[in-house]
């Protein structure tokens, strides 16, 4: 719940405000101001209007279409698109790189970052147009690269990511509130690191598409940026040495180990054996998906690591590498490629989803699926290989109606998945 990941962190005593551990006095500062970007900014703003009350002076927050209410009249919410940017994204960047630049020494900034903040928050380089940022992120996203590589290409085709927010807003001090859809909360991946020192390079971004074969898959506008900035002729992103970061300050409210954490307590109260896995599960879903089912097919076998009535739960995000031309996305992969695995196993039970609700472009957030998962779809005459092939996890699971549905949380987390036995 990012209105509680905020309260929890962010108190207001007199004329002091503690943040995580750090602590600030309001008398060196004229006003405060708002600003955010992501999937959880209308809650994280409720909860920073709910504290500050009338110290706080302005707002400017993104957000995807859809969220728009309960917020005070000072704090205005700019909508835009997620998960590719389009034209409201660029237009509310840009208002906040105006809102931001005007600032100076007796400003303070709070900012609100969570998931789906690259794509709401987009500003392209000069000589990068929206269209072709989102052509790279389409390629990107197809190739099966991970968050992390991803975002080392968002910083440095990006006026905003990479650091370049705090530069933008210096002398200002700034508070970044995050909460972590990337796996072991690196700041400087979360959103694309917009109030972090980037330690990615032009360099690795041309190793990343040198490993994927992106060359000509990626516009030539984007291509010849990167190459040049690796080659010295365009401005790294701000390092940690920068002397803009004294006046920046990150913390983490939330991330993917309190929703593990929370699923665990629920399972050991419903009788489960429970055990968390990770936090850190990467990789392509598919194969994921076969060492969870392995480890079902231990627990039923011998007892380990955990004895049933077991409850394994893991976190992290997978990536698809896409082959077919299916609808889905990597929660939905994950447990069609489980299910194939465990079919004809007694009591066992795999279950999928994304934390924020939406899973790749569908309205589903996951999947669910158990050992008779598959002859259920045979006796439909749905053949499982051939849709996972295709990577169409959505319309098999749509047709056998197991598809999990929340709609959007307004929270980003990453995934959480579950393998009951017994």
């Amino acid at each position: 719940d990012p209105f509680v990941a905020i309260t929890k962190h962010l108190s207001l005593s007199a004329d002091t405000l503690q943040v995580g551990q750090f602590e600030f006095s309001l008398q060196h500062f004229q006003k405060i101001h708002l600003i955010g970007f992501g999937k959880a900014a209308v809650p994280m703003a409720q909860a920073v209007e709910r504290v500050l009350s009338d110290k706080l002076y302005r707002g400017l927050i993104i957000a995807p279409y859809g969220q728009y209410k309960s917020l005070a009249p000072k704090i205005e919410i700019q909508q835009a698109a997620h998960p590719l940017p389009d034209e409201n994204s660029v237009a509310a960047a840009k208002r906040i790189i105006d809102y931001v630049k005007s600032l100076g020494d007796a400003d303070l900034v709070i900012c609100v970052i969570s998931g789906g903040g690259s794509a709401l928050f987009a500003a392209p380089s000069e000589g990068i147009s929206l269209q072709e940022k989102q052509q790279t992120t389409e390629a990107l996203l197809a190739c099966g690269a991970d968050i992390t590589e991803i975002n080392a290409i968002r910083k440095h085709i990006s006026a905003v990511k990479g650091g370049r927010l705090s530069r933008l807003a210096h002398p200002a001090t700034i508070i970044a509130l995050i909460l972590s859809d990337v796996i072991g909360d690196p700041i400087d991946s979360i959103a694309s690191g917009p109030t972090a020192a980037d330690q990615s390079t032009f360099l690795q971004c041309l190793n990343i598409i040198e490993k994927y074969n992106l060359s000509g898959k990626i516009p030539p506008a984007v291509e010849e940026h990167i190459r040049k900035g690796a080659i010295g002729e365009i401005p790294e992103t701000p390092k940690q040495h920068d002397k803009i970061f004294a006046r920046t300050y990150n913390v983490i409210v939330g991330n993917n180990w309190q929703a593990v954490s929370a699923a665990k307590a629920k399972a050991e109260q419903l009788g489960y054996h429970a055990l968390i896995l990770s936090t850190f599960i990467a990789g392509e879903s598919k194969e994921i998906a076969k060492m969870h089912a392995a480890l079902a097919k231990e627990i039923r076998k011998t007892g380990n690591p955990i004895a049933e009535p077991a409850c394994l739960i893991s976190g992290g995000e997978t990536t698809v590498t896409l082959r077919g031309n299916g609808q889905g996305g990597r929660n939905q992969e994950f447990v069609l490629a489980a299910a194939i695995e465990i079919a004809g196993m007694e009591n066992t039970v795999i279950f999928s989803a994304g934390t924020d609700g939406i899973d790749g472009q569908t309205d589903a957030a996951g999947a669910i699926a158990d050992g008779y998962t598959v002859q259920r779809a045979m006796n439909k005459n749905l053949n499982p290989t051939a849709y996972l092939e295709n990577n169409d996890s959505y319309h098999f699971f749509q047709k056998l109606e197991d598809l999990i549905i929340t709609g959007a949380t307004n929270t980003n987390v990453m995934d959480l998945r579950l393998v009951l036995v017994g």
